[in-house]
């Protein structure tokens, strides 16, 4: 079994930082591509950032490009998002998952993951 978990959600004033780890358990040797995702009020799930199996290779949803950094550390099988100049359309339950088989593609959708956390909430205040 594989287990996500992840931390580190809250309430920010707009303009600032947050920092997101996501710390896996279990038969991790079957866990290759890790990313994050975000489920806005009323809206659909949608991708954030995803970084391959071989930590080579990182992409990000366009709205977050050179404000989110995604990273990783195998030798203890978190991954981080790291979340810079937020704004309130930030808002979101953000969602740690991670795949069986490495998927290597650059813009995942939700059913390309098997493995998920419970989700934490960030609130960017105006």
């Amino acid at each position: 079994q594989v287990q996500l978990v992840e931390s580190g959600g809250g309430l920010v004033q707009a303009g600032g930082s947050l920092r997101l780890s996501c710390a896996a358990s279990g038969r991790t040797f079957d866990i290759y591509d890790m990313g994050w995702f975000r489920q806005a009020s009323g809206k659909e799930r949608e991708f954030v950032a995803t970084i391959w199996w071989t930590g080579l290779n990182t992409y990000y949803e366009r709205s977050v490009e050179g404000r989110f950094t995604i990273s990783r550390d195998n030798a203890k099988t978190t991954v981080y998002l790291q979340m810079n100049s937020l704004k309130p359309e930030d808002t979101a339950v953000y969602y740690c998952a991670a795949t069986r088989s490495p998927r290597t593609t650059s813009r995942p959708a939700p059913q390309d993951y098997d493995y998920w956390g419970q989700g934490t909430q960030v609130t960017v205040s105006s």
